[in-house]
């Protein structure tokens, strides 16, 4: 396997992402930023990892926002 040291996301989990995400914003505050039913209607990490895993524009917005998140940390 190559080794991407200047990839932030290389090795990280989709479930990583999500529950990182949910830790530091909660549903609510994920809702407003990424309007997906997933995130709004009884939300949990099982039932938006089976949405962001068949919709990657979604899956995208996600990802996206768990990169900002990584730029404000630092």
């Amino acid at each position: 396997m190559e080794d991407q040291p200047n990839n932030p996301m290389h090795g990280v989990k989709l479930e990583q992402i999500v529950t990182v995400l949910v830790k530091y914003y909660g549903y609510d505050n994920l809702a407003e930023k990424v309007p997906v039913n997933c995130f709004i209607s009884n939300p949990s990490i099982k039932s938006s990892l089976k949405f962001l895993r068949r919709t990657p524009w979604a899956r995208a917005k996600v990802e996206g926002l768990y990169l900002e998140l990584l730029e404000k940390k630092k």
